[in-house]
């Protein structure tokens, strides 16, 4: 049994609480300041990221246009990430369904290559393998220094692909890379408030593209739906 304090997920918490309705009292005040600080952070990079979200929704509009598809990829959470990316453009709740696949979900070759060659190539080889110059790669990470979205990034830019990084922190060695023609960064310390952040510019940079697409074969928008 552990020992390990987890004061850091519970900060507003007491450590001699023992009361039941005090302890209730201190699990709800820390949910909510949880709340702000997200939603903070949420608005605050999304106004920030306002004319950047719009760039990268046009380049990508063109990319699909031509008959590109995209590419998500991440590591641990970023990976769950990158399949509700996939997921999202491919099964939208409105607008132009897109083609999107992630390249986090397929266990065999994630597993073959890590084995055969190194974990830092499970992205770029299937880069190789399947992309285009028409194609979109994206890719997720809260630090921004994960080597094989670097070595996935450096990739599709031999291929020509439109290159999309979402980081956390200040960016790290993604918003510094050659290879990427964009980078949308929460700039945040915290990995949960980043992800939560991340999910945001998806579906932000999501509906700013279908804005740019034209008008055929998509999904009426709902009345009230953002």
């Amino acid at each position: 049994m552990t020992t390990e304090s987890t004061a850091f997920l519970y900060p507003f918490i007491e450590g001699d609480e023992r009361d039941a309705e005090s302890l209730l009292t201190d699990l709800a005040t820390s949910a909510e300041a949880k709340w702000d600080q997200s939603e903070r952070l949420r608005q605050a990079t999304l106004d920030r990221c306002h004319d950047q979200i719009a760039t990268v929704a046009a380049d990508m509009a063109r990319r699909f246009e031509a008959g590109g598809q995209l590419f998500a990829f991440g590591n641990g959470g970023s990976a769950t990430d990158a399949d509700d990316v996939a997921q999202l453009f491919t099964r939208p709740p409105w607008g132009q369904a897109l083609p999107a696949r992630s390249l986090a979900t397929d266990h065999a070759v994630l597993t073959a290559l890590s084995n055969d060659i190194g974990f830092d190539v499970v992205f770029s080889r299937q880069l190789e393998a399947h992309g285009r110059a028409s194609d979109i790669a994206v890719a997720l990470s809260t630090s921004g220094n994960s080597e094989n979205l670097l070595k996935a990034f450096a990739q599709a830019a031999r291929i020509g692909m439109l290159t999309v990084g979402i980081s956390g922190y200040d960016g790290g060695r993604m918003a510094a890379s050659a290879a990427l023609e964009h980078c949308l960064v929460v700039r945040s310390d915290s990995v949960h408030r980043i992800q939560e952040t991340q999910a945001a510019l998806v579906h932000a940079l999501w509906a700013a593209l279908q804005s740019e697409l034209d008008t055929e074969h998509r999904i009426d928008r709902p009345e009230g739906a953002p």
